[in-house]
């Protein structure tokens, strides 16, 4: 077997080697940077301990959003048997996030810089109970009410991938009992044989109402009923938001009654998509419909495919959630739709009208809050609905907030702290948490350093005599 020999070198080319060698290393040492490099070095240091501080600082530092001042209410009620602070909120579901619908928003649509931003908010409230909409991610957002003293219970639509959440303090209520109600399959009317009209919906929308039965901790025979709900978001389906929410109170009222709790009041909060010059706000604070508003339900009673498969398709794409919407311009197009028959048993608006006036008139928190400081004289920074929408100035609800979804695209406002009180007990509103400004808003929702959602957050403190 042939094997190779290691190859010997000459001491010539050795030497010469050795000699290259000494030159390379005499160059090196004699390279002497020029006072920009040295400069560009320094600032590439600079900026790589600057990150690294940020990094840790990050870690020890709560993340920024911008804080509201409280208004107070001045009372001439007698010390309160009790007080609740509520908060209402829906936290713009991660799963539901589309960069087209938030241009403005970049990095504030990231959970990393999100998620922080709403856990902080919310805990930055305090509130003694807490209804949140468009939830999802409860393995990050459970644990961190838990470390903060709360209980909560949780439910969502058939097949949605986010639902309502209401929160409450461990050590000042117990739950008794809860309540998921589907507005898809609760009935409005009895005089029909026939299923779908019992129903008198006008498309199916998976959306729900949830209610909890809280006891206040060591008074089992005192407590509250609190509900939430997000109803139907499509801007057109005015006649199906407005059943929700005549069904939402119908139903608050009965779970109450069926407890034999009547003397507990309610507080029902939540997303309900509609503003306040809507039908189904007017009908749940007890106003008269006007004319424009029973135009508004003339023009949305219609049957969506989702109720008559018949209908022939006009889009393939659904628009179940918020923001999916295949319609060119979904305030003004209902599409896969026919117009409703008398068979198809959606309710008039007598009928409507008698859904909500078999129950109690809600009253607004914000509403009545911010009226009063308008009255008292001392409106300050306070912008509300009527102060950008013709109304009566007598009209319930032209001092809710000016706004409470403000984004790129749209700006309204849809979310509310509504409660009715009892015959021994009565409610007063002692504060409330300011709105945001217009100006601090006017980028677009979410932003980071502002608000982690496209809905601002709403809190009031209710005294109970």
């Amino acid at each position: 077997m042939c094997q190779l020999q290691p190859r010997t070198l000459s001491p010539a080319f050795s030497r010469a080697c050795s000699s290259r060698s000494l030159m390379e290393t005499k160059r090196m040492f004699d390279y002497k940077p020029t006072p920009e490099q040295l400069a560009l070095s320094e600032e590439r240091r600079r900026q790589r301990e600057a990150k690294k501080l940020q990094q840790q600082n990050a870690a020890h530092l709560p993340p920024m959003f911008l804080s509201r001042p409280w208004k107070y209410l001045p009372s001439t009620q007698t010390v309160p048997r009790s007080t609740i602070k509520v908060m209402s909120w829906n936290l713009l579901a991660q799963c539901l996030i589309r960069s087209n619908l938030f241009p403005t928003s970049s990095k504030a649509l990231k959970t990393s810089h999100r998620e922080p931003m709403i856990h902080a908010e919310i805990l930055s409230h305090s509130a003694d109970i807490m209804c949140m909409q468009e939830v999802d991610r409860l393995e990050k957002l459970s644990p961190v009410l838990e470390q903060a003293g709360y209980s909560s219970t949780y439910a969502t639509g058939p097949g949605k991938q986010h639902g309502c959440l209401i929160a409450y303090k461990q050590n000042k209520y117990n739950r008794v009992d809860e309540l998921i109600i589907e507005y898809d399959k609760q009935e409005v009317r009895e005089d029909s044989s026939h299923p779908a009209a019992r129903i008198g919906s006008s498309r199916v929308t998976k959306n729900i109402g949830f209610m909890v039965a809280l006891a206040e901790a060591g008074a089992d025979h005192q407590g509250v009923i609190v509900a939430t709900t997000h109803l139907f978001w499509h801007p057109a389906f005015t006649y199906e938001r407005t059943r929700q929410a005549g069904i939402l109170i119908r139903e608050v009222l009965n779970f109450r009654q069926s407890m034999k709790l009547d003397h507990w009041p309610c507080i029902i909060a939540g997303d309900f998509n509609f503003a306040p010059d809507d039908p189904a706000y007017s009908l749940l604070v007890g106003d008269p419909l006007t004319e424009a508003q029973s135009q508004r339900l003339h023009m949305s009673r219609v049957i969506h495919i989702t109720i008559d498969p018949t209908v022939p398709p006009a889009t393939k794409k659904a628009d179940d959630e918020e923001g999916d919407g295949s319609e060119a311009d979904p305030d003004r197009v209902i599409n896969n739709s026919r117009v409703a028959t008398s068979s198809d048993g959606l309710l008039s608006d007598l009928e409507l009208t008698s859904l909500f006036t078999n129950g109690a008139k809600l009253r607004s928190a914000y509403d009545e809050g911010q009226r009063a400081q308008r009255d008292n004289g001392t409106p300050g920074d306070l912008y509300t609905f009527g102060d950008r929408v013709s109304s009566p100035p007598t009209r319930l609800g032209v001092h809710e907030p000016m706004w409470t979804s403000y984004t790129h695209y749209w700006k309204t406002t849809l979310d509310y702290i509504f409660f009715v009180d009892t015959l021994k007990h009565s409610i007063t509103v002692a504060g409330y948490l300011n709105p945001h400004c217009t100006t601090d808003m006017e980028a677009g929702l979410p932003q980071i350093g502002i608000c982690g959602s496209d809905h601002v957050s709403l809190c009031a403190e209710l005294l109970l005599t």
